[in-house]
């Protein structure tokens, strides 16, 4: 085992334990074979489980969407990637009004896991690096997981090939190479549904999930400087939504900042900071203030690309003016 592993790691490790442990998982997509996945993490998979396990297809992301549907009705368990989370959009008819309705509508178990290279930073421009939960989140039957850490990227991956219903596996292609943590890496399977306190504090909750974890905790590290307490809380999974992680974190802070990459507008955190206002009103010193990027789409342009998207001085400058008002 390497000294260190890295979120990219983690994903192939624990996509690679559920195949050598469950023979019912395979692995479909475009080029997740002979070239290893866009981004290598499936390199030597097709030498290790052969071809009816890693499948290459054509690009027709509708087409082999639909073809999980039916190997799921059939007793497998499919993980589908998609080489950026972008190109899922072809497939939405399948994933919204089959798939995601399927167990409603038979009592059918309908076990596919997504796998959804998401996000920026990477100036890969405007349809190469979108952040897709909020167009999933408002359909009923679908679980939607984020993970932040090498950890949580091998055990949500593992609980999401374990479950019974569709899960949208959002990896971070920002944080693929760019965090590590010391190895061998826990394969345990981590509970989906449950967030976690990524960072103790008591004067602002600030809530967030995949890449902009790493972005709040550098946040609290140059506020906590200044004498501001800040606790960083890491959704983990966003679709189901564990609120008695935030409602006691605003308890005890009075205080809450959502924040993610996606656009502001009509983004997860405003499901998140209605909930708050709504459920934990008397709690609130003030309103559930949130940040979000522009409301354009990507650029590929490095200034305008950091320009749309929330920055670490924007989210210091966001908490400081919440704690001290």
């Amino acid at each position: 085992m390497p000294d260190e592993v890295t979120y990219l790691d983690a994903v192939s490790q624990a996509l690679m334990a559920e195949m050598e442990e469950d023979e019912r998982v395979f692995l479909i997509g475009e080029d997740v074979g002979q070239f290893g996945g866009a981004f290598k993490v499936t390199k030597g998979f097709l030498e290790k489980f052969g071809e009816r396990r890693v499948v290459d297809t054509p690009i027709a992301e509708s087409g082999f969407t639909g073809l999980a549907a039916g190997a799921a009705l059939n007793g497998l368990r499919p993980v589908v990637e998609y080489q950026f989370a972008d190109f899922i959009s072809t497939a939405w008819d399948q994933i919204t009004n089959v798939i995601a309705r399927h167990h409603y509508r038979t009592g059918d178990a309908m076990p596919i896991t997504f796998r959804c290279p998401f996000g920026a930073r990477l100036r890969a421009g405007p349809t190469h690096s979108q952040s897709i939960e909020s167009y999933f989140a408002h359909t009923p039957g679908l679980k939607i997981v984020a993970p932040a850490t090498v950890a949580d990227a091998a055990g949500l991956l593992r609980s999401a090939i374990r479950d019974d219903n569709p899960v949208l596996y959002l990896e971070s292609k920002y944080l693929y190479r760019r965090i590590k943590e010391p190895g061998p890496l826990s394969l345990e399977p981590v509970p989906i549904g449950r967030a976690r306190v990524a960072r103790e504090g008591d004067r602002v909750s600030l809530i967030t999930y995949s890449a902009s974890v790493h972005q709040a905790l550098e946040a609290a590290d140059v506020l906590a400087g200044e004498g501001i307490s800040v606790e960083v809380v890491d959704l983990r999974t966003l679709v189901p939504l564990d609120f008695e992680t935030i409602r006691a974190s605003v308890a005890k802070t009075a205080r809450a900042v959502v924040l993610h990459e996606a656009p502001r507008r009509l983004g997860y955190g405003a499901e998140i900071a209605a909930e708050i206002g709504e459920r934990c009103f008397w709690e609130l010193d003030q309103p559930v203030t949130r940040i979000g990027a522009r409301n354009t789409p990507i650029p590929t342009s490095p200034p305008l690309e950091d320009a749309m998207l929330p920055s670490t001085a924007e989210v210091i400058e966001t908490v400081r003016r919440v704690a001290t008002s």
